[in-house]
């Protein structure tokens, strides 16, 4: 844990939530998706949480809910869009984070942040990092969240076990990388934070 607090000590959270890093591997999308990206973005924060288990560091990551309207049915970082009463997206991110899966902020010692990346539903995300401890509860919320589960931070950071998946998306089929983990499939936006988490954490 502290190798990962060193790496992400010197991050800041930038005074625009709206500077966004473009995605990795952009280069292979569709360009009528990739246009998508070319829209006014509204700010937005998730939690990156990294539990502290006996077995090794996870990140803990949701199944949200099918009958939402922006990413449903899809695996996720806790979090959601910048409300009028969030000071930045830092505290979005805590806020969501605590509606979402119960974990108190006092529970989330947050040690850096990811560049903020533009989503094709029109969201400027920023990822916030945080370490959780383990007196943190999980009390899902399931008008927002099936349910939660973990990825072990080592299989993350073995590229070896990226999946390599081709989709179809208005008749044009392109390649875009997944992680599958014991019956759990994390793909699109999340998919490509994780990457940038990993790119970051490697120094790559």
């Amino acid at each position: 844990m502290e190798a990962l607090r060193d790496r992400f000590a010197g991050t800041r959270l930038s005074g625009d939530p709206l500077d966004v890093a473009m995605p990795p591997g952009l280069e292979r999308w569709p360009h009528a998706m990739r246009e998508q990206l070319d829209v006014p973005l509204k700010p937005a924060g998730v939690l990156v949480p990294i539990m502290q288990r006996r077995g090794g560091p996870t990140i803990l990551l949701t199944q949200r809910a099918a009958h939402l309207k922006v990413h449903a049915a899809q695996a996720s970082f806790p979090g959601g869009r910048m409300e009028a009463q969030d000071e930045s997206v830092l505290a979005t991110a805590l806020r969501e984070t605590q509606e979402e899966v119960g974990i108190d902020p006092r529970h989330v010692d947050v040690i850096g942040y990811l560049r903020s990346m533009p989503t094709i539903t029109g969201f400027a995300v920023t990822p916030v990092v945080g370490l959780v401890d383990d007196a943190a509860e999980l009390v899902i919320d399931r008008t927002e969240v099936d349910y939660a589960f973990e990825l072990p931070l080592d299989f993350l950071l073995d590229e070896s076990n990226d999946r390599l998946v081709d989709r179809e998306w208005q008749g044009e089929r392109f390649r875009l990388t997944e992680f599958h983990y014991d019956g759990e499939r994390v793909w699109g936006a999340t998919a490509y934070m994780l990457l940038s988490f990993r790119k970051f954490v490697l120094n790559k």
